[in-house]
């Protein structure tokens, strides 16, 4: 057959045939990856008939969903929409009519009933709420915690729920306004050893590693690195104990009454996974037996009943966990910050995981995402993890989506949306192939924005998107109309002859001076990540490249009045990192975020992108306690620069 079939279904498919990476250089998809991706999608394409099939169900998956978007006061135009509509509102009242729709519904989920469709019309904010609605026009200034690096008086290991609530009152009394924080997403009890937060078993539930338990006889408190296997395990047997005394109280009585099908179904997934790994098998469900791959099965509701208590417990470390996250964010706010807790909602999931067993139709499969090759990854990346395919999007009518949402604002006065560019397309790699062998896979990124606008103004929570890497063009653009802030990093902030002035920073945007997967500034001055990356055979910066770079960087700190000088030697970090704070302070970006690792002047930097051994990702814990790590002079005279440079000294 002639490749003409494929390359037509594959762009109706949303697979970006040709595309531009990061050099600006035009590339094409050969065909064999788009025969392999459209097969992994339900679309083979490997004959003439097949072509024709898949055509007609790719219509079919199109004309499936039965959620619809729509910005308020805009004309509304629904699937088979003519003659007479039943609209009931969310808030129960029922409209009806004939001929074009009301333009002035209220915001919401309102119930639609045309001829030929019924379904969810969901009516959106022209943008969500925004740093400026959180700062009432103030320029704001914030901090970034890796939460599991928190170090607390008589702590169990490692940070957790009351050492965020520590640190972010402290932080409020000192005029931050937000504190962005890791992904606290749900990863693996049976499986301690799996430790990425960026790859979890679940976007909804919570890590009851987080839970604030006492050190007593549980794990090593304040070792420099996490022991996350001990600390995971002394962590369940202290709320087994917990359990077994506040089973019955009215608190989680009330929790499991409200508890949504998601958690539910979390609590026997890690059950189950629990189950299978004390008998030698594995959590991840795809080795399961047969009858327990589904959470809808038979063998999967008697489980639920034979273990009921198991499923209860693992309920419980739940709502431990929501309870502990909300007494955080209700320290930030009482304590008078603007924003409080910023969450970080991952990319992806764990295919093996909670996330992938309870909505496996509406996930990709077959398939895994990542990112092409640019400056930094010559081969590529593949991250091993699953997302929502935009075809189980539609069947659901987005209810994963919103859900996921809904779960990540519930106590957070903001999100960041990790690689945000996957609301427009990801990058997708069949199982097995090298990352280069990928392809664009096209997102309903107009419907996306429009439901996390929704939630976003209904939560009053700001959205930072990490618009960063190979981002589509125009793309940061549709973020600002959303009324969703870039991520703006100092090291990426480059013009000819240095660095870009503070003025001209992105306004509607978060200024870092760096990020969990960057070097730190201290660490970045030392050549500390040229060291790391040279020492694992990894791609680096040549010594005497960072060396010119390092004097552009103070020309540009002294230029902005943020330091005066000589440019400090490689060993004097501290003194650079101070500098650093005061220029991002000084930028016109509306929220500008200091990582604790910058505010400490720490060299070594939480993850090492491209390393699983070799490198402690995210284990390294702070050298100083919450209780006591804002009191240091050198950390107070950072934080005086970062708020000064807001006019907020």
């Amino acid at each position: 057959m002639s490749d003409a079939s494929t390359l037509e279904l594959a762009r109706a498919a949303g697979l970006a045939v040709e595309w531009t990476d990061q050099e600006n250089r035009p590339r094409t998809v050969e065909i064999g990856v788009l025969h392999a991706v459209l097969s992994a999608l339900g679309l083979p394409a490997g004959t003439e008939a097949q072509c024709r099939e898949s055509t007609a169900e790719l219509a079919r998956l199109k004309g499936s969903g039965r959620l619809v978007t729509v910005e308020a006061g805009q004309p509304i135009v629904l699937p088979g929409q003519q003659g007479s509509w039943r609209i009931t509102l969310e808030e129960g009242r029922t409209l009806m009519g004939a001929g074009p729709m009301p333009e002035t519904l209220p915001l919401g989920y309102h119930r639609v009933e045309v001829q030929g469709w019924s379904g969810i019309l969901a009516v959106a904010p022209r943008r969500g709420w925004t740093l400026e609605d959180a700062g009432s026009g103030r320029r704001l200034a914030g901090m970034a915690a890796q939460l599991y690096a928190l170090c607390r008086r008589d702590d169990a290991g490692c940070g957790d729920f009351a050492a965020l609530a520590a640190l972010a009152r402290r932080a409020a009394s000192r005029g931050i306004d937000a504190l962005a924080i890791s992904p606290v997403h749900a990863l693996f009890t049976a499986d301690p050893a799996l430790t990425a937060p960026y790859a979890p078993s679940s976007r909804i539930a919570l890590n009851p590693v987080y839970v604030a338990c006492s050190a007593g006889t549980l794990a090593p408190a304040n070792e420099e690195l996490i022991d996350w296997p001990a600390v995971m395990t002394a962590h369940l047997a202290a709320l087994r104990q917990d359990f077994a005394h506040d089973a019955a109280s009215p608190g989680f009585a009330a929790f499991r009454r409200h508890a949504g099908p998601e958690l539910r179904l979390h609590a026997l997934f890690e059950t189950i996974a629990t189950a299978e790994v004390a008998k030698g098998g594995v959590s991840d469900w795809r080795r399961w037996p047969a009858e327990l791959a589904s959470p809808r099965s038979v063998a999967a509701r008697r489980f639920a009943r034979d273990a009921a208590e198991e499923v209860a417990f693992h309920l419980y470390l739940q709502y431990r966990a929501e309870a502990g996250l909300a007494a955080a964010q209700q320290a930030a706010r009482q304590g008078g910050m603007r924003i409080g807790i910023i969450a970080d909602l991952a990319v992806g999931a764990d295919p093996g995981g909670s996330d992938a067993w309870m909505r496996a139709e509406d996930m990709l499969r077959g398939l895994s995402i990542g990112a092409p090759p640019d400056a930094f990854n010559r081969d590529g990346q593949g991250w091993g993890l699953t997302s929502f395919s935009p075809f189980g999007l539609l069947r659901g009518g987005f209810s994963g989506w919103i859900r996921m949402l809904r779960a990540t604002l519930a106590h957070a006065g903001g999100v960041r949306i990790d690689h945000a560019m996957g609301l427009a397309r990801l990058w997708v790699i069949p199982e097995g192939a090298s990352p280069r062998d990928g392809v664009y896979l096209a997102y309903p990124c107009r419907d996306l924005m429009r439901l996390l606008a929704l939630e976003s103004f209904r939560h009053r929570a700001v959205v930072l998107a990490e618009d960063l890497g190979t981002v589509p063009m125009g793309f940061s653009e549709k973020l600002a109309v959303g009324g969703m802030a870039g991520l703006r990093v100092l090291w990426f902030e480059r013009v000819a002859g240095g660095f870009r002035p503070p003025s001209a920073w992105t306004r509607e945007a978060a200024a870092m001076t760096s990020t969990h997967d960057l070097p730190t500034i201290a660490g970045w001055w030392r050549g500390r990540d040229i060291e790391w990356r040279r020492r694992l055979g990894l791609r680096h910066e040549a010594v005497a490249a960072r060396a010119r770079a390092r004097r552009l960087l103070w020309r540009s700190f002294c230029a902005a009045g943020a330091a005066e000088g000589e440019v400090p030697g490689p060993g004097e970090g501290a003194r650079v990192a101070t500098a650093a704070a005061g220029f991002i302070g000084r930028t016109a970006s509306r929220l500008a975020l200091l990582p604790l690792e910058d505010a400490l002047a720490l060299e070594e930097q939480p993850n090492l992108p491209g390393t699983v051994s070799g490198h402690p990702n995210w284990r390294r814990r702070l050298p100083a306690r919450v209780e006591t790590i804002l009191d240091q002079p050198d950390v107070a005279a950072r934080l005086r620069a970062l708020r000064a440079g807001r006019g907020n000294p």
